[in-house]
């Protein structure tokens, strides 16, 4: 996968399979995927794909995000309402995701499942920050 490469759009805003992956910052297998999915509108004419920038900027619109995921109606990770995923967490304090999840395995760290994610709230981050990321450090530092 290419970054960042510098083109000038046509005139008819049509770009090749290679373009919109770069455009996307994802690979050209990643579009062919989303075209045989039906989630990009492409024209083939003769040997070679087309698509629309309008249409790759819908696509960029919808496509999956983590970030974006719903259950039950309402955002899984949602910061407004105190709710992380695991890895936000895990950069939030500085350690391995693979910490977090031992944390919330043994009881340490208080997780709930929405869906199929795990989320933790901010008050039970504080708790166990204050209870065992803190501690660490101190016994490190004497």
């Amino acid at each position: 996968m290419s970054k960042n490469k510098q083109f000038t759009i046509p005139e008819n805003k049509l770009v090749s399979i290679t373009q919109a992956a770069d455009l996307n910052d994802v690979t050209r297998q990643a579009i062919y995927v989303a075209i045989k999915l039906n989630k990009l509108k492409a024209s083939k004419d003769s040997t070679r794909w087309t698509i629309h920038l309008d249409d790759l900027e819908a696509y960029r619109k919808q496509k999956y995000s983590r970030s974006k995921s719903m259950y039950n109606g309402e955002l899984v990770y949602d910061p407004t309402k105190g709710y992380y995923s695991v890895n936000q967490v895990s950069k939030m304090l500085n350690v391995p995701a693979q910490k977090i999840y031992y944390a919330t395995r043994i009881g340490q760290l208080k997780a709930v499942r929405k869906g199929a994610a795990w989320v933790i709230h901010e008050n039970d981050l504080k708790t166990y920050s204050e209870e065992f990321v803190g501690k660490r450090k101190k016994r490190k530092a004497s």
